[in-house]
């Protein structure tokens, strides 16, 4: 399968983790990295390879196929527009905005224009995540009834280097963790039909614990807690919680739950992980097997490679810029719910996508 011609836009710290997987990819040919910091993209051509170059070149180049966009949430869709405007197809870093309708624009701007969105996460296309997909899919849980999602924390400042940006407009656990669980889940159960959300007001200023700005104070301009339930279009209730403000907890990332027992995922930000089912009626926990690929590292380069592969064969890719749009419209009807006190209907409803084949595997592309 002849390559896909792969731009880079935005060489902060998570694109060394693409380039890295990148290289597992043959069918991702990467062929300009750009920054609005030069020397950032300098850098990670000289870490990489590639050849670094200025946006406006990466995206008038005939060569480059597809842009992956890993600039900042507050301007993904602003540097989303631009490349579809390209002519070129777009792959972001999650979320694909943070604002629902503007991110609806984006997705509209490219069906106009005929070129794919493709975004993270890819995590649901991990070995574990497929295997558990494979699970339900078989029956094995029965009627699904309902699950529960937590990720909970104290707070990043503890140990980023510069956290203040997950207290801003655009941050907050919802934003950043969110597209994680919520993503597995419709991968595991299909789309969200409505919402209930409520947050506690948040403290309005944290302080940062971690090298180099120890004892500086952050503005707050978030919700930090935010909590509620996520009802299915196959009646499925899950209860779940983001958070920043939580000293510790007991809870598993993902438990999902049927008429025939009960199923524990792994964290849906990574890839790979034990899976385990506890039939109606029995003692102990079994685990599932795994033999779907991609359940052993960091694969953070998947997504985009499925949307190169789908390119070429000309079929649906499976981080789609539709699935994005949903999460994104689910993410932000917590808010909306907390706010009116309120059930929110949602109304995208993408299609699951389609389970990973393992029989071919994108690595041998």
């Amino acid at each position: 399968m002849k390559p896909v011609g792969i731009g880079v836009i935005g060489c902060g710290n998570i694109s060394a983790a693409y380039l890295k997987a990148a290289r597992s990819f043959p069918i991702l040919d990467i062929r300009a990295l750009g920054d609005a910091r030069p020397e950032a993209a300098e850098a990670r051509a000289a870490e990489f390879g590639g050849r670094a170059r200025p946006v406006a070149e990466i995206l008038a180049d005939p060569d480059i196929e597809i842009v992956l966009n890993l600039t900042i949430p507050a301007v993904h869709v602003e540097v989303g527009l631009r490349i579809v405007e390209a002519g070129k197809h777009a792959y972001s870093e999650k979320p694909l905005g943070i604002d629902y309708r503007d991110a609806r624009r984006l997705t509209d701007a490219a069906a106009a224009r005929g070129v794919r969105i493709g975004c993270a996460p890819d995590t649901f296309l991990g070995g574990s995540h497929q295997a558990a997909r494979a699970f339900v899919d078989a029956g094995h849980l029965g009627q699904p009834i309902g699950g529960t999602a937590f990720f909970m924390c104290p707070g990043h400042e503890r140990w980023h280097p510069d956290p203040a940006f997950y207290y801003k407009t655009g941050g907050g656990p919802m934003l950043d963790m969110g597209p994680y669980y919520i993503t597995d889940l419709v991968n595991l159960l299909g789309p969200v039909a409505r919402v209930a959300g409520l947050s506690p007001e948040p403290r309005r200023q944290r302080t940062i614990t971690s090298a180099p700005r120890n004892g500086e104070t952050i503005e707050v301009e978030v919700p930090t807690h935010v909590a509620g339930a996520i009802q299915f279009a196959n009646g499925a209730v899950v209860n779940m919680a983001m958070s920043f403000d939580v000293a510790a907890h007991k809870h598993l990332p993902l438990e999902i739950y049927g008429t025939e027992g009960s199923l524990v995922v792994p964290d849906p930000n990574y890839f790979g992980g034990e899976v385990a089912f506890r039939r109606k009626g029995e003692p102990d926990w079994s685990p599932v097997e795994v033999t779907q690929p991609y359940a052993d590292g960091n694969h953070r380069s998947l997504g985009l490679a499925d949307m190169a592969a789908a390119i070429r064969a000309n079929r649906p890719h499976r981080a789609s810029g539709d699935l994005a749009l949903h999460v994104l419209e689910v993410m932000e009807a917590f808010g909306r719910s907390n706010a009116t006190g309120r059930f929110v209907e949602i109304e995208t409803a993408p299609a699951r996508p389609a389970p990973l084949d393992a029989d071919a595997p994108l690595d041998r592309l």
